[in-house]
């Protein structure tokens, strides 16, 4: 009894192992800047993660990508989060309001078409979650809006921190409200490209 359990116990890991090989890699990343620490990921030449390293629903956002990529995290820099460093970069120093890095939001598709309506927030205006209802087409899903918000694992590049409360003010964010403060000022103090 005691072999037969042994042979069980070994083919148990055998399969453990033909997986675990079989599994794709996210090359991650850490960028430590003013503002705040950030991972970044990259799956096959796209850029899949650039977020808050501390946010508090950070093992929550990481689950979810690595299951939509069948994949594990591994620490290694490549050329596109080289590429990304040096676009954060800029955009920090007031260089750049634009990116050009090839994305993978990974995401529900009510999820995805917000953080489309994200990216056509332009460089240092901010809009409502209730606008960004409207132009997603649903403007009853306010609160969808703001959780499809809050789940953007591509912060900054999907600019989530332009979005305010109905009355103009500053709501939650992944990063932090100072943080988002001081996104929201460096884009309108800016305002350059």
């Amino acid at each position: 009894m005691k072999l037969a359990d042994e042979f069980n116990a070994l083919l148990m890991l055998k399969a453990d192992l033909r997986y675990t090989t079989h599994m794709n890699t996210i090359h991650i990343s850490y960028f430590k800047t003013d503002f705040t620490d950030f991972i970044l990921g990259s799956f096959e030449g796209k850029l899949c993660l650039a977020d808050y390293r501390y946010r508090t629903k950070r093992e929550t956002i990481d689950k979810r990508i690595q299951k939509a990529l069948n994949a594990k995290y591994i620490v290694k820099d490549d050329a596109l989060l080289e590429q990304t460093k040096e676009q954060l970069f800029e955009y920090f120093a007031g260089k750049r309001s634009t990116f050009s890095l090839p994305l993978l939001a990974l995401g529900s598709e009510f999820q995805k078409s917000v953080w489309s309506a994200l990216r056509e927030i332009p460089y240092g205006q901010t809009r409502t979650y209730l606008e960004l209802s409207k132009a997603i087409g649903n403007e009853k899903a306010v609160r969808a809006v703001a959780n499809a918000n809050g789940a953007n694992a591509i912060s900054i590049l999907i600019p989530c921190h332009r979005v305010i409360g109905t009355n103009g003010k500053l709501t939650g964010y992944a990063g932090g409200l100072d943080v988002k403060k001081k996104l929201l000022d460096l884009e309108q103090n800016l305002k350059l490209i």
